[in-house]
């Protein structure tokens, strides 16, 4: 990253048809996306600690977490995976070739088939919420509480699949004009529908956990409608339409069949997991949840912020054919996620227990918890900086319309993760599927450097190797400093909570200034951070 700055990278605007086209920094574009997904996690992070302490490890946590599971799973398979990396690319090529009309027309003829789809998948996940139950988690078939359970609450979860893949197409427009705020906002509303329905539904139901399923269709809902007024805003409020043979939607579905795989996997590895650990002992599942949710934290805020922002911006140097500024924008942001995911990998380790203490432990949550979630978050944190390298070098390849070549990659990774997952699992345990899901994401994320390379399309800027040379010795020096100054371990299970979290709030000051004094005194800037475009 170096200091130059190119003059067009600060914000600047353009107009295209009627609508004012927002073209911001890269830099400011992932600060506006972090912040907005830093307030939805750590809301999500409160939601997480309301339903252990109202539901702790239980087999009715057990079974939410998988009625969740299996529309989130599809969500991110189809929504914001498959689907929006073949969206984005095409919706920013109309956007920079054709009028806005033209632009218009693509929107209401996705709408109008998508829209279809979603509600015929709908129908028929509805009335097979039985079989799906068994499908994603047979280990509870033996257990007729959790398998009626979990099929009851499919029936209100499932709907969410539409509701939200719906919101992701809206969202999807919003971000190729560059207003990246409110869809990074939306899934706050998420959060707070559940958090609202633990604490205000749930003391007033014969099942309370039934609250939560509740509130996942609730949310699906609030979600769509407050997005819908921000379209009409860019004078794109979808009219539905319907028209097989249309340019747009023919070049969208060539790109999104192959997509399904590529660049969902570490969905698909997560859900394997599921599966094996429903015949696990019962509270496997929610221990994984737990674990996986804290993972997603740094994951969303810094990976998924920084892989958003990108995708509009590689796919518009692809169309004006500007491959050094292509390949200059993946090295910004292989070095952003080094630079944020290397000390969240670490800290995450060393702070396991600490973290699962002060966030969980209480309420419902047992002690005898504690250890088997600090255990399984070390394991997929291990992967974390992987996951996040996945987020940012996929849209190198979707960007360019090029969705084969991840596929193939992500199959390879599955076919891991699933050999890895059986040699684990009856050593380990639950420990045993996290390992398998770190393990094959890095293989995942490794694949595709190597890919893009081959492909002369990712090169490393001048600085590399300093720049890792620095990023390591700040990291060892705030490990070290983690570790010197941690309490011992009965403090996190036998304190108060406000001393837990007095101790981990100043565990996590000391981590993060330890790192960046490090990084200041190595002569980073922040105009070092700045993007090249």
């Amino acid at each position: 990253m170096s200091g130059k700055e190119n003059p067009n990278s600060g914000a600047s605007e353009a107009k295209k048809g009627d609508v004012k086209v927002s073209r911001p920094g890269l830099l400011k574009s992932s600060a506006v996306v972090a912040v907005m997904t830093m307030l939805s996690r750590v809301l999500g992070l409160v939601r997480d600690v309301v339903v252990a302490i109202f539901f702790g490890a239980s087999a009715g946590a057990d079974a939410f977490f998988v009625a969740f599971k299996i529309p989130n799973f599809f969500r991110r398979l189809f929504a914001e995976g498959a689907f929006s990396q073949a969206f984005v690319p095409v919706l920013t090529e109309y956007q920079q070739k054709k009028s806005h009309e033209l632009v218009q027309d693509l929107v209401n003829h996705v709408a109008g088939i998508l829209g279809g789809v979603l509600l015929l998948v709908t129908f028929v996940g509805v009335l097979a919420t039985p079989l799906l139950a068994m499908l994603f988690a047979p280990g509870f078939v033996g257990d007729d509480y959790k398998y009626q359970l979990t099929v009851e609450m499919l029936r209100f979860t499932f709907p969410y699949l539409m509701l939200v893949s719906l919101t992701a197409f809206a969202g999807g427009i919003l971000n190729s004009y560059g207003r990246f705020a409110v869809p990074a906002f939306t899934p706050v509303l998420l959060n707070l529908s559940l958090i609202a329905s633990a604490v205000l539904m749930a003391p007033y139901l014969e099942t309370p956990v039934m609250a939560l399923a509740y509130g996942v269709l609730i949310a699906g809902i609030v979600q769509l409608l407050f997005q819908l007024p921000f379209l009409g805003g860019l004078g794109l409020f979808p009219s539905p339409k319907y028209r097989k043979n249309h340019e747009g939607v023919k070049q969208i579905v060539t790109l999104m069949i192959p997509a399904l795989f590529g660049v969902s996997v570490s969905q698909i590895n997560l859900l394997l997991d599921t599966v094996l650990a429903s015949f696990l002992q019962t509270g496997s599942v929610a221990w994984l949840y737990y674990s996986d949710r804290l993972t997603e934290l740094p994951l969303g805020v810094f990976g998924i912020a920084i892989a958003t922002v990108i995708l509009p911006s590689l796919s518009r140097k692809h169309t004006n054919d500007d491959g050094k500024a292509f390949a200059q924008t993946l090295d910004w942001a292989v070095r952003m996620v080094l630079l944020i995911g290397a000390p969240a990998m670490l800290a995450l380790i060393v702070l396991a227990e600490p973290l699962i203490s002060t966030l969980f432990f209480h309420g419902a949550l047992k002690e005898s918890d504690i250890p088997m979630i600090s255990a399984s978050l070390r394991a997929y944190a291990l992967g974390l900086l992987a996951f996040m390298l996945i987020k940012v070098l996929a849209p190198g390849f979707f960007s360019r319309q090029d969705t084969k070549t991840p596929v193939k990659i992500a199959i390879r990774a599955m076919v891991a993760n699933m050999v890895l997952n059986l040699m684990l699992v009856w050593h380990l345990d639950h420990v045993g599927l996290a390992l398998a899901t770190a393990l094959s994401s890095w293989m995942n994320a490794i694949w595709l450097y190597l890919a893009l390379r081959k492909e002369s399309v990712f090169q490393w800027q001048p600085g590399l190797v300093s720049y890792l040379i620095k990023l390591v010795v700040s990291c060892v020096v705030m490990v070290g400093c983690l570790l010197m100054l941690a309490p011992e371990s009965q403090v996190w299970l036998v304190g108060d909570v406000l001393t837990r979290v007095l101790w981990l709030a100043s565990l996590v000051v000391v981590g993060a200034v330890s790192y960046f004094v490090m990084l200041f005194l190595f002569g980073f800037r922040p105009r070092h951070f700045k993007s090249t475009s």
